[in-house]
């Protein structure tokens, strides 16, 4: 869901026209089924117009395709949402996109993310929070909010501690050696992986920097089987789309079989640990 509200209007638009022309239903057929205007049809599947939840219905109805109707509803539901640019998101500073990320958190049963470059925020300790969201404040040019920001991300943390929730972690080996604030901050930061590592709800794999190359892929947050937040350069994408979640999860069971866990893990933590302490000497 990369393009414009108009890209994805249009893709839905043409994914009802393939529905109705599989059924052999005409479009001034299933305007008079639904009393519509008659231009109606042709507007909704060329992207003119965005059709309703109610409009869906009707097509997946009238058109004897059941099957499509949650994966069109999700869509129609997305195209609002799914595209976010960050100027939008943290126009008012970090805080309120960290408070974001309590309610979503909470709810979810199952949280499972990855992060090729950097530690994932749950699992980050207070000074390498700040590292990371000054530099977004910087970057983005956004209100500086820099204390109120790491409040929140560490309030978020509180998640980690309940007991309905499982969480599993994947990261590259290169998040551990991403240099974020200095060296007592990754020296910190690699003591809290290891701390994380006992923790009874969390797995958290690691992928050498050695595992063969599978497909090249960004930073991905999934909630149970709901939605998935991928965050890329200029916009935060949402995605609820059920095909599309499936193919995240089947990314994740990717890399998670490439990642080590347990005394594998920690040996490469250590080893990054044991970078930092030389350096900071």
């Amino acid at each position: 869901m990369t393009g414009s509200v108009n890209q994805q209007r249009e893709s839905l638009g043409a994914r009802l026209r393939e529905i109705r022309f599989t059924s052999g239903l005409s479009g001034a057929a299933l305007a008079r089924l639904n009393e519509w205007h008659p231009s109606k049809v042709s507007k909704i599947e060329y992207g003119k117009i965005l059709p309703s939840l109610d409009d869906i219905a009707a097509y997946c109805r009238d058109c004897d395709a059941p099957d499509q109707l949650a994966d069109l509803t999700a869509t129609r539901r997305n195209i609002d949402t799914a595209y976010l640019e960050w100027q939008k998101v943290l126009g008012t500073g970090t805080k309120r996109r960290q408070r974001t990320f309590i309610k979503s958190e909470s709810e979810a049963r199952i949280l499972r993310g990855y992060e090729p470059v950097v530690i994932p925020g749950l699992l980050q300790t207070a000074d390498y929070a700040a590292g990371i969201l000054q530099k977004v404040i910087e970057f983005q040019q956004v209100p500086n909010d820099l204390d109120e920001g790491v409040s929140a991300r560490i309030e978020r943390q509180r998640v980690l501690y309940q007991r309905d929730h499982l969480f599993h972690f994947l990261i590259a080996e290169q998040a551990l050696y991403t240099t974020v604030g200095d060296d007592q901050t990754m020296i910190g930061q690699m003591d809290r992986l290891l701390a994380v590592q006992g923790m009874p709800r969390v797995t958290l794999g690691i992928i050498p920097a050695t595992a063969p190359f599978e497909m090249t892929t960004t930073a991905f947050v999934m909630f149970d089987t709901k939605v998935v937040f991928v965050e890329a350069i200029t916009a935060e994408l949402t995605i609820t789309q059920p095909r599309e979640i499936k193919v995240y999860h089947r990314t994740f069971d990717m890399l998670a079989r490439q990642s080590v866990t347990g005394d594998a893990a920690r040996t490469l933590i250590r080893r990054a640990l044991a970078v930092r302490a030389e350096a900071a000497e």
